[in-house]
């Protein structure tokens, strides 16, 4: 497993990546005290499997650095507030590890690594062997794990960090997930993006009017010009026009 330590504080810094690199499995390649260097590197070092980056970091805030990344790698976010409100976090995360540091946390923290590491392995054979028979995906949903048949999808809708499966009974499913990973795991020939914000369900389309689809007369999803052309050829290709 290839790390890379981020902190502006050089003394903390120093003792994490002396305790990283000490730890068995797990490579130490480099080490940064701004976000913004670390940002370049991982922006051309795809194969980095952990980063320990402090929230509080000036300028990019570890926050924000993990937004900025198409695919982030696990993360551990350091900090030196105790009182931090972890709850409030809502990008991908492995753990929270406080300072000071002491052994014991440190270990702990490697342990729900590697466990979410596991988690998020067993979920990409699973998606991987359900998306090739297209039947269904499973996705994290607060502390759940919920199966989510395509047949039952009508459409999926990004909200920043997060997407909401809207579901064909009127119910919805949340998970923090971007929708460009989402798109990957669905049948092309069943799902299409439609707009930045929204993939629909082609099976369930009713009716198409002014660069919008309709699914009933209380569901409707825009149609941006990024993707207007893609959606059109589908219909010429579906529809007798």
């Amino acid at each position: 497993m290839k790390c890379i330590v981020i902190d502006y504080d050089t003394s903390a810094l120093k003792e994490l990546c002396n305790a990283v690199a000490a730890i068995d499995g797990i490579e130490l390649v480099s080490f940064f005290r701004t976000t913004t260097r670390a940002q370049r590197y991982l922006q051309t070092h795809t194969d980095i499997d952990l980063m320990f980056v402090d929230i509080d970091m000036d300028s990019l805030s570890g926050l924000q650095l993990v937004k900025t990344l198409v695919n982030p790698p696990l993360t551990v976010f350091t900090t030196a507030n105790t009182d931090y409100p972890v709850d409030t976090i809502k990008v991908p995360y492995a753990t929270v590890l406080f300072k000071p540091y002491t052994q014991k946390s440190i270990k702990r923290s490697i342990i729900q690594v590697r466990e979410a590491e596991q988690i998020n392995r067993e979920m990409a054979l699973i998606n991987k062997k359900y998306v090739n028979n297209q039947r269904y995906i499973f996705v994290k949903s607060e502390y759940k794990v919920v199966r989510i048949n395509f047949d039952d999808i009508l459409y999926i809708e990004s909200m920043r960090e997060y997407v909401r499966f809207h579901l064909e009974d009127g119910s919805t499913v949340m998970s923090l997930l971007s929708i460009r990973r989402v798109e990957n795991y669905l049948p092309p020939e069943k799902f299409m993006r439609v707009h930045r914000s929204y993939i629909i369900n082609l099976d369930k389309v009713y009716l198409v009017e002014r660069q919008r689809v309709v699914f009933d007369d209380q569901t409707i999803v825009p149609i941006s010009d990024q993707f207007k052309d893609k959606f059109q050829d589908f219909l010429d290709t579906s529809f007798a026009v």
